[in-house]
């Protein structure tokens, strides 16, 4: 397991991993593959975001509304840390997204700490 760095400040990047909450890998759903994955190679945090409404590459529509109950709700999961251990964690991405859509952005981080 790799360490994770003690103090996460100024640039980092912001990694984003946008899917359907169906979307599976290795038996378990994916958006939980992802953050056990990312937290066994020490990457700063990972935080799951469930969607209420949303549609991606194939235009259906997902939603949580009463009478439209959808079984494959959006899922975001967000990843923050260093440049170099976000683009080390891509290729594992790769191997495990089979669909859903992928994207970066510069962040600076201004507090990083636990209790």
């Amino acid at each position: 397991m790799a360490e994770r760095p003690p103090g996460l400040l100024g640039e980092a990047l912001l990694l984003r991993i946008f899917l359907g909450e169906s979307d599976r890998f290795g038996g378990r759903p994916l958006h939980e593959a992802i953050v056990l994955e990312a937290k066994r190679r020490g990457l700063a945090g990972a935080t799951v975001l469930k969607g209420f409404m949303g549609y991606g590459a194939h235009s259906r529509i997902h939603t949580a509304k009463v009478l439209q109950l959808s079984e494959d709700l959006p899922v975001v999961v967000e990843i923050v840390d260093t440049e170099e251990r976000i683009q080390a964690f891509l290729p594992v991405l790769e191997g495990m997204v089979k669909e859903g859509l992928i994207t970066l952005e510069k962040v600076r981080v201004f507090r990083y700490q636990s209790r």
